[in-house]
């Protein structure tokens, strides 16, 4: 395993494990592997408040687990080049959520 990958693997832990808004951000990942989304349509698909949705869209950003494209409210959002280098590694992670 890359030091790269392995750093991704902390920080997946953390962010998806390790906080109370992790099995949000799984849905979110997943949503945005199937198709690139603005908040808003996040927020609809996932039957979520707007603000909520914003809130971890952030945190994922700024992470580099997601990108965007466009101006802040119309910004289309989709998964970093890294996390689709390694989304394996987040469904090895991700699968581990609800038996613990």
């Amino acid at each position: 395993m890359s030091a790269n990958a392995r750093s991704l693997k902390y920080l997946l832990g953390w962010l998806i494990a390790g906080t109370r808004g992790g099995p949000t951000r799984v849905k979110i990942i997943r949503s945005l592997k199937e198709t690139p989304q603005n908040a808003n349509q996040l927020a609809t698909s996932l039957k979520m408040d707007y603000k909520t949705m914003r809130h971890h869209l952030e945190v994922l950003e700024k992470n580099r687990i997601i990108t965007s494209i466009g101006d802040r409210y119309g910004a289309t959002y989709f998964l970093s080049q890294m996390m689709e280098d390694n989304y394996v590694l987040f469904e090895e992670i991700s699968s581990k959520i609800g038996k613990k």
